[in-house]
């Protein structure tokens, strides 16, 4: 890696990507960011201080353009709304993959939990065996299979359910609460006593930044670490949504069921809903992260207290007056990232 390292950022506008870009502006890297269009992107994100360039991640000559350079490409691409992604995601890898190759680069990648199946739970330690019962489960695993086989070096960090102040597609952004409207009430997609892992994507991307600029890591060939994020439900004695409902500032909204009943019937007309349906087990099946590796590596996880995660979450949706903590700390020192 050059003294100065920089950074392909694939999917920047997303809620994993913009906040790695972040990160990696914010150690000192420099950052590239890869858009159809990049004149947009940049005015829509402009606190994002960015080298913006113009590419499809479904294209690989515009891939291989943008990664020239690069030491490191971070493949934060996702299909939108659940769909398409036999289609879609797999293509997008395989470029993002040859591009590496190319330029000799890196790859990191944001893992998740829909590669387990009920063997797994309720602890996931990196060895956890792979036994999916759902096909977006099976498309992560050949993702994954995909970065083991290649001969480049691949870091995956895995979380659980992303939520933050770029994030309006995420369970918090996209279901619990109405974006750009005060909070009446909450609505949690399971039983709140369940055991539930969260990630805090400003967190969740400062752990990427500091695993690939960790020299170990960066040496290494394929490596998989595990992010912990929040914990809550089970044993922890954390509510989420009473976490939510205080971070808004109203401890006594009501908490509302998600009525999946009507999302099974709203499927018959949306693959989005359909999709989410399948998923719907992660909400019932009890689960935690174990990040005993990640912490080996990097000493404690990054992570910001959870009401102020979700405070920093509520002001990027539009939920609560435009004022960011002074320099709001996470636990490990570092400002935590606000829109």
């Amino acid at each position: 890696m050059t003294s100065t390292p920089r950074i392909l950022v694939i999917g920047a506008t997303g809620g994993i990507g913009s906040e790695v870009a972040r990160a990696a502006r914010a150690a000192g890297w420099d950052v590239r960011a890869m858009h159809r269009r990049p004149k947009k992107a940049a005015g829509s994100m402009a606190d994002l201080a960015v080298e913006w360039v113009k590419g499809d991640a479904m294209r690989s000559k515009d891939v291989a353009r943008a990664a020239k350079g690069c030491d490191v490409i971070f493949h934060g691409a996702n299909p939108p709304g659940y769909k398409k992604w036999k289609q879609l995601a797999i293509p997008m890898l395989a470029n993002t993959i040859k591009a590496a190759e190319a330029v000799n680069a890196r790859i990191a990648f944001p893992g998740n939990v829909y590669v387990y199946g009920a063997d797994a739970f309720p602890v996931l330690g990196e060895d956890a065996p792979q036994h999916p019962a759902t096909e977006k489960g099976n498309i992560r695993i050949e993702m994954e299979y995909m970065l083991r086989r290649t001969p480049q070096p691949a870091l995956i960090v895995r979380a659980g359910d992303f939520f933050g102040p770029n994030a309006p597609g995420s369970w918090v952004g996209g279901g619990m609460i109405k974006a750009g409207k005060p909070i009446s009430s909450v609505t949690y997609p399971g039983d709140p006593k369940t055991l539930h892992a969260f990630a805090y994507l400003p967190d969740l991307a400062e752990a990427f930044i500091r695993l690939l600029s960790n020299p170990e890591v960066a040496t290494s060939g394929f490596e998989t670490f595990h992010f912990e994020g929040h914990t809550v439900g089970g044993d922890t004695g954390v509510s989420f949504p009473d976490a939510l409902r205080r971070a808004a500032g109203v401890p006594e909204a009501p908490i509302r069921k998600l009525p999946w009943a009507m999302v099974k019937v709203a499927g018959v007309f949306k693959e989005t809903y359909r999709e989410l349906l399948k998923m719907s087990y992660l909400w019932k099946t009890p689960h935690r992260l174990d990040n005993t590796k990640l912490q080996s590596v990097i000493g404690s996880e990054p992570h910001t207290p959870l009401e102020e995660a979700l405070r920093v979450t509520l002001i990027g949706h539009g939920c609560l007056p435009e004022q960011a903590p002074a320099a709001a700390q996470n636990e490990t020192g570092h400002a935590a990232a606000a829109a």
